[in-house]
C-alpha cells in the first residue's frame, strides 16, 4: 500500500513538473521527491516565470491541493516572480501548485506547476534507556536486551531507531536497527558478555527532520538480573514461638557476580509485605532467622538477589513459601459477655465469650467459674467449641454473680477474663441520644456519654451489641454479636456483616470499672437499644384481614402485624382499599405502623365489598389477601325497635280484648256456656193437682208458652193423633209427682231437648219424668171445660237426692244459685221443627204471675226445663 502511493505521487509530480513542452514556469525550492515540511511551522515557495513566457507575474496563482490561497499570503518579487508563504498543518499533505491562466490569453495554454508537502514532526530524544542481559543457566546471556521510551508524539513521517554497543577503547561496536514504528525496545547481540568490564550502550533516532540520540555506560555488572536464590526454606523452631529460620542457595557463582539477598514475609490472613533491612542479609550468606513474629501464626516468606556493587536489576521473587510458628500462652483474656432476659421471679442468663484474640494456639477448653452473693460458688470446664461457647443459668432477681472465665491451649492458660452482674435494681447508668444510620452498607451507631460519673465509677470502654430479630433457632449460632471500642469513641462503625432486609437490635453498653481492694471489678451499665435494618426491602408479604363486625353502614376490620421475619424493613403506614364488589372503584384509608383495627364508615347498606389492607416501608409496598364482607339490612337497634313495636302493638291488642271480655263478660258467658235449671229446685217435683203449690216455695222457674192444645197447625201429625190419648191418659192418673213417686211413667220417653240435638237413641232404665200443667187459668181467663192434664217429659239425668227425698227440700233451695235461668219463651210460637213425638217450643217473653188465676183461652202453660245444648229457633 505505501510503496503503490508513492509511485502514484511521484507520476503526478512528474506531470506537473515537466508540464506541457510549451511550459514556462517553475517553482522553488523544487525536488524531484516530496518536500518534508515541520508541523507548526511557516514554509515559502517562489513561482518563477521563465524567460519568453506570455504571462507577468500578475497572472500566476497558487493553489494548495484544489483550494485557492489567499492574496494576502503573496508576495510579488518582480515582474516574473511572485512567492507564498503558508503555515503547516498535521494534516497537510496536498500539492502546492502555481498556476498563470489569463482570459486575455485564451488562446495559449494554461501553465501549471506544483510541488508535494508532507508534514511531520522532528524525532524525540528517547528517554529511560535501560539495557539488560539476563542469567541463562550459570552464566549471563551476550544477548542485551534495551528499552526506552520514544515520547508519545507521532512523527508523521518515516523515522528509524538504532541501538550500539561497545568496549570503550575497542573498535567493535555491535548495532541492532530496530524496524517497528514508534520502536520502544531492541536487543543487540554482544556475542560474548563482558564480564568485569565497562559497557557503553546508546539508541540514535533519526528522520527527514532530524536526529536525537540517547546513550547509557557503567560497569556490566550494571546491566546483569540475576535469577531468583535457589531451594528457598523456612523452617520452625519449637522453642521459639515467634521466629522462623529462613535457608537458601546462590543462584551463581561468586566470581561471576557477588549477590547481595532481601527477605520479605506476611501473615497468610493479609496482604501486607514486610521487607527484611537489605543491611541485615548483605553479605554472601545462605541463611536468616526471622523474629518478632507471632505465635501459632502462619507465615508467607519469599526472596530474590541483586549484584552486590553498581548492580540495578533486582532478580524475581522466589516462589513463596508457607510455614506456622509454634504456640505460646495465650496472651489476651476471652471476651466475656452476657444476655440476659428476665422472667416471672428470676432472670434467666446466658454466658458468651470469644476466643481470646492473641490465642497464640488452638484452644482445648475454657474455665469458668461463678460466684453468686459469696454463697454459691461453680467452676466448670467447657470444651471450646467455635460454635457454641456459651453457658445459661439462673440468676435470682436480688442476687448478684462475677463470673470469671480463663482459655487453655497447649502452652499455658490466658489472663482472666471478668464480668460481674448486679442486682436487678443496682444498675448503673447507660449512654443518652443513641442512633444510627447507614453508611456504605454498614450500621453507623452515634451516641452521648454520660457525664459526669458517679463515684467511685470510671469508664473503661464501650460495648456495641446487635442481636438479630426474630432470634436464630440454630442451638449452635451464638444469640448475639458484639464489638468493644475505647471510652473516647462516641461514633463507630459496626465490624459486622449484617443480613439485607433483618431487624437487628442495636445496644450500646457503657462498661464500668471500679476497685474493690486490690481487684479491679467490671460492671455494664444500662443498655440502650434502637431496631435497625442495614438495608430495608419491601415485606415478603401483605396483611391478611378480617372483618369483625358488620353493621348496616360501617364494618369493623382487624389485621394481624406481619411477622417480623417477613417485614424486611419498618412499616410505615398501612393502606386500607376498599371498593362495592362489582364496582372496583377502590377507595383508600391510611393509618399508622401501630394500627391494626379500623372502622369503614359511610358504606351503603346491604351490599358487597372487597377490601385489602397494603403494607408499606420506605423500600416499596405488598397488597395483601382480598376479604368480602356483606353490610346489614338493618342498623343498630333497628330490628329491636320493630319487635319493640311489635309486641307492644299486641300486648295492647291483647288488652284491649280482655278489656272487652271482662265488660261484655255476661253476654259471653250466655254464648259459650248455657244456662240450664237445676230440675232439683223445681217445684213440680212436688205439685200435684190436689195440692197447690205452697206460698212459701221460691218462685219456679219457667218457660210460658200458649199452645193451642187442639191447633193442627201447631203441632205435628203424630202428635195430633196421640194427643187425645195423651189428655185421657193424665186426666186418669192420680196426682204424681213424677220423681220417685207411683204415678210416674212406666216406661221412659224422649225428652223434647233430647229430640231437638238429635240423642233419641240415648234411653235408660233410669229416666227421669218431669210434669208440665195443661189447661189451668191463664191471668183471670176462664178455663175450658176441659179438665187438666199432665204432659210428660223425660230426662236422661239422674234423680237429684232432694227429688229423691223431699224432707231435703228445703236444702235444695238453698243451693239454687248453683242453676241459672232458663230462657224465656215468646207466648204462642211453636218451633218450626218436631222430631220422634217430641214438642218444641218457642221462647217467649217472662211475664210476673198475676194473683188472679186466668183462664187462657184454648191454650195451656206449659213447664219446660232447659236442657244444655238447646238452642232457641
Amino acid at each position: 500500500m505505501g510503496s503503490s502511493h508513492h509511485l502514484l505521487v511521484f507520476l503526478m509530480f512528474l506531470h506537473y513538473a515537466v508540464g506541457f513542452t510549451n511550459n514556462c514556469v517553475k517553482i522553488l525550492p523544487d525536488s524531484s521527491s516530496s518536500i518534508v515540511v515541520e508541523v507548526g511551522k511557516n514554509f515559502t515557495a517562489t513561482c518563477h516565470l521563465l524567460e519568453g513566457c506570455a504571462y507577468t507575474s500578475d497572472d500566476i496563482e497558487w493553489r494548495l491541493g484544489n483550494d485557492s490561497i489567499a492574496k494576502q499570503s503573496y508576495h510579488r518579487i518582480n515582474e516574473t516572480s511572485v512567492s507564498v508563504t503558508i503555515n503547516i498543518s498535521s494534516d497537510m499533505n496536498a500539492w502546492l501548485k502555481c498556476t498563470a491562466p489569463k482570459e486575455s490569453l485564451s488562446y495559449k495554454p494554461k501553465i501549471i506547476y506544483g510541488i508535494f508537502l508532507r508534514a511531520g514532526y522532528p524525532p524525540l530524544k528517547p528517554k529511560n534507556l535501560s539495557c539488560i542481559a539476563v542469567q541463562e543457566d550459570k552464566d549471563i546471556s551476550p544477548n542485551l536486551n534495551c528499552s526506552w521510551d520514544p515520547g508519545s508524539r507521532n512523527p508523521l513521517i518515516d523515522t528509524t531507531y538504532t541501538v550500539y554497543a561497545n568496549v570503550p577503547g575497542t573498535v567493535l561496536t555491535h548495532k541492532a536497527d530496530c524496524k517497528q514504528h514508534l520502536a520502544r525496545f531492541c536487543v543487540v547481540n554482544l556475542e560474548t558478555f563482558p564480564i568485569h568490564m565497562v559497557l557503553k550502550v546508546w539508541v540514535e533516532v533519526k528522520n527527514a527532520l532530524g536526529s536525537e540520540r540517547s546513550e547509557l555506560q557503567s560497569d556490566s555488572t550494571y546491566f546483569v538480573k540475576p535469577n531468583p536464590p535457589l531451594n528457598v526454606q523456612v523452617l520452625t523452631e519449637d522453642k521459639f514461638p515467634t521466629s522462623l529460620m529462613v535457608t537458601w542457595k546462590h543462584p551463581i557463582d561468586r566470581t561471576i557476580l557477588k549477590l547481595s539477598y532481601a527477605i520479605r514475609y506476611r501473615k497468610v490472613t493479609s496482604n501486607v509485605w514486610i521487607e527484611v533491612p537489605e543491611s541485615f542479609t548483605r553479605g554472601y550468606i545462605e541463611s536468616f532467622r526471622l523474629q518478632s513474629l507471632e505465635p501459632y501464626t502462619q507465615y508467607v516468606v519469599q526472596m530474590r538477589c541483586i549484584g552486590e556493587s553498581n548492580s540495578s536489576y533486582w532478580s524475581n521473587w522466589s516462589p513463596s513459601v508457607t510455614e506456622s510458628t509454634t504456640e505460646a500462652k495465650p496472651a489476651s483474656a476471652p471476651d466475656l459477655w452476657r444476655i440476659i432476659q428476665p422472667t416471672s421471679n428470676s432472670r434467666n442468663v446466658t454466658l458468651i465469650w470469644k476466643a481470646p484474640v492473641k490465642a497464640n494456639g488452638k484452644i482445648r477448653f475454657y474455665n469458668l467459674s461463678i460466684n453468686q452473693n459469696n454463697e454459691k460458688f461453680e467452676s466448670h470446664n467447657i470444651t471450646a467449641d467455635n460454635l457454641s461457647q456459651m453457658y445459661s443459668m439462673e440468676l435470682p432477681a436480688g442476687k448478684m454473680a462475677s463470673i470469671e472465665i480463663t482459655a487453655y491451649n497447649s502452652a499455658g492458660e490466658s489472663p482472666k477474663a471478668t464480668l460481674s452482674i448486679p442486682r436487678s435494681d443496682k444498675e448503673f447508668p447507660g449512654v443518652k441520644d443513641m442512633s444510627w444510620s447507614v453508611r456504605d452498607e454498614k450500621l453507623q451507631v452515634k451516641w452521648t456519654a454520660v457525664l459526669p460519673l458517679p463515684h467511685p465509677l470510671k469508664l473503661s470502654e464501650y460495648l456495641l451489641e446487635w442481636v438479630k430479630i426474630p432470634q436464630s433457632v440454630h442451638q449452635k449460632e451464638l444469640p448475639a454479636g458484639w464489638q468493644r471500642v475505647p471510652k473516647n469513641v462516641t461514633v463507630t462503625t459496626l465490624n459486622a456483616d449484617l443480613e439485607k432486609f433483618k431487624r437487628y437490635n442495636i445496644s450500646v453498653y457503657p462498661i464500668y470499672k471500679y476497685q474493690s481492694g486490690h481487684v479491679w471489678h467490671f460492671q455494664p451499665g444500662r443498655p440502650v437499644t434502637r431496631p435497625a435494618y442495614v438495608q430495608q426491602g419491601p415485606p415478603k408479604e401483605g396483611p391478611t384481614v378480617t372483618v369483625t363486625k358488620s353493621k348496616k353502614n360501617s364494618a369493623e376490620l382487624t389485621w394481624e402485624e406481619i411477622p417480623l421475619d417477613s417485614q424486611q424493613g419498618f412499616i410505615i403506614h398501612y393502606t386500607i382499599f376498599y371498593a362495592i364488589g362489582n364496582t372496583k372503584q377502590w377507595k383508600s384509608e391510611t393509618v399508622g405502623p401501630n394500627v391494626h383495627s379500623y372502622v369503614l364508615t359511610d358504606l351503603a347498606s346491604e351490599t358487597d365489598y372487597v377490601v385489602y389492607v397494603m403494607a408499606s416501608t420506605e423500600a416499596g409496598s405488598v397488597k395483601g389477601t382480598d376479604c368480602t364482607f356483606k353490610t346489614m339490612k338493618y342498623g343498630d337497634g333497628e330490628v329491636e325497635v320493630i319487635v319493640v313495636v311489635v309486641c307492644l302493638s299486641f300486648l295492647f291488642l291483647t288488652v284491649f280484648i280482655i278489656m272487652i271480655c271482662l265488660r261484655k263478660r255476661e253476654v259471653i258467658k250466655k254464648l259459650l256456656w248455657p244456662q240450664v235449671p237445676d230440675p232439683s229446685d223445681s217445684s213440680i217435683a212436688h205439685w200435684s193437682p190436689d195440692f197447690p203449690i205452697k206460698a212459701d216455695l221460691p218462685k219456679e222457674d219457667v218457660s210460658v208458652v200458649e199452645v193451642d192444645v187442639f191447633d193442627g197447625k201447631s203441632l205435628c201429625e203424630e202428635d195430633k193423633g196421640v194427643l187425645p190419648l195423651k189428655k185421657d191418659k193424665y186426666l186418669s192418673e192420680e196426682h204424681s209427682s213424677g220423681i220417685g213417686g207411683s204415678s210416674c211413667m212406666s216406661s221412659p220417653r224422649h225428652s223434647v231437648s233430647d229430640s231437638d240435638e238429635g240423642d233419641s237413641g240415648q234411653t235408660t232404665s233410669s229416666t227421669v219424668q218431669y210434669s208440665t200443667v195443661l189447661g189451668s187459668g191463664y191471668k183471670g181467663q176462664t178455663p175450658s171445660h176441659q179438665p187438666p192434664a199432665f204432659a210428660r217429659s223425660e230426662s236422661t239425668q239422674p234423680l237429684l237426692d232432694c227429688e229423691e227425698h223431699p224432707d231435703h227440700l228445703n236444702e235444695s233451695q238453698s243451693r239454687s244459685s248453683y242453676f241459672r235461668r232458663g230462657r224465656e219463651l215468646e207466648p204462642g210460637v211453636l218451633a218450626p221443627e218436631c222430631d220422634g213425638g217430641s214438642l218444641t217450643f218457642c221462647p217467649v217473653q217472662e211475664e210476673e204471675p198475676s194473683p188472679v188465676a186466668e183462664e187462657p183461652p184454648a191454650s195451656a202453660l206449659c213447664y219446660m226445663p232447659q236442657k244444655s245444648g238447646y238452642r232457641p229457633q
